[in-house]
């Protein structure tokens, strides 16, 4: 038999998942406007895996699946995430930007160096809920 799933009604609406979303909502429109320009495949593979991995952090999040796989701190491995798809986000971008082989790709880098930024905020964001100096617990609930 299978366990019913826990939907946190609230963390779309708290600023953590209102930064999720909008990072997984820009890396889906900076994927469409490299798709669109046929822009090399680094370009659209970097927009597309953001889009993926942050939905699902943003369903890790929101179904309560932290809290029942404690086999790993997924706030450390979220900070992880954002730190190493900001740099990765922003030397592509930048790329894209300078490049600018045409308008599509232009907007694409663009969308995804305002994408940097918010990876920048979601790991900031994050470190801020993980007490450093505190007791050690199994789970920080992060919203």
């Amino acid at each position: 038999m299978a366990a019913a799933v826990e939907v946190d009604s609230g963390f779309p609406r708290s600023p953590r998942g209102a930064v999720k979303l909008a990072r997984a909502l820009l890396a889906l429109v900076a994927f469409l406007c490299f798709a669109a320009s046929r822009a090399r495949g680094a370009y659209t593979a970097l927009a597309l895996m953001e889009v993926a991995i942050t939905a699902l952090f943003f369903l890790l999040y929101l179904l309560k699946l932290d809290k029942k796989m404690s086999w790993l701190f997924w706030p450390l491995a979220d900070i992880f995430n954002s730190v190493i798809a900001a740099l990765f986000l922003l030397i592509v971008c930048l790329f894209a930007v300078i490049s600018k082989t045409n308008n599509g790709t232009l907007a694409g880098g663009v969308f995804g160096l305002v994408l940097f930024v918010l990876c920048v905020v979601d790991a900031v964001l994050i470190f801020q809920k993980i007490s450093l100096d505190g007791p050690r617990r199994r789970n920080t609930p992060v919203k």
